[in-house]
């Protein structure tokens, strides 16, 4: 995504609180850790405005980087309706998959029509660590696809996560970065400079991040 696409993105995620900033109070992961950074793109999906201009985002990166696939498959929960969205918009087949198969009925993580060898576009809403994504390629390979490339709407940047998806030979693409979001949010005065560097701290330490700024 160029500059200005992934301002506009970065503008849209803020602008609906999609992404909550807080040096002062920060979030509490599940995990337990803390984080000046919270994000929730579902919230997106009530606003008509946002849902298509981050649904022409995806295809625009699509057909920029001439991205061949058979299926669309979006990661649930979070991405199951981004990825309906572009691939409705492209008038492609669309599945879903889950990164934990089901523990009742077929037991299968792949929901929807997929052949053997057909190529398959993963849609994310989030990534994060990458685990949670790296589990889904792997289930949509179990079960016979190809996938060869991915796209998000908005990642952290963690180098974990960008390098797992090299691991698993999966190129990713992303619409906006937190990066790239920050940048916007000091430009617009939503945030200061110093807020910045502390939460692109975060990025480089999550786990210690608390225990460093004082809140553990």
């Amino acid at each position: 995504m160029n500059n200005r696409g992934a301002m506009n993105i970065s503008q849209i995620l803020l602008e609906y609180k999609a992404v909550s900033l807080s040096t002062e109070k920060p979030f509490r992961y599940t995990s337990g850790i803390l984080s000046p950074i919270y994000c929730d793109n579902r919230i997106l999906l009530t606003d008509p405005r946002s849902r298509k201009i981050i649904t022409e985002h995806f295809v625009e990166i699509i057909k920029k980087n001439s991205l061949e696939f058979d299926v669309i498959c979006g990661v649930a929960t979070g991405a199951i309706a981004w990825g309906a969205l572009v691939a409705d918009a492209l008038e492609k087949p669309f599945i879903y998959v889950r990164s934990e198969k089901k523990e009742h009925g077929k037991g299968q993580a792949v929901e929807g029509k997929l052949n053997p060898r057909q190529q398959v576009l993963i849609i994310e809403d989030l990534i994060s660590t990458g685990g949670s994504s790296i589990k889904a390629i792997e289930n949509i390979r179990e079960a016979g696809g190809i996938v060869k490339e991915c796209i998000a709407i908005f990642m952290y940047g963690m180098e974990k996560s960008q390098q797992t998806f090299k691991d698993i030979d999966c190129r990713l693409f992303t619409l906006t970065t937190l990066s790239e979001l920050l940048k916007t949010a000091v430009t617009d005065q939503a945030i200061t400079k110093e807020q910045q560097s502390i939460i692109l701290d975060w990025i480089g330490d999550a786990a210690n991040w608390g225990k460093k700024h004082g809140f553990e």
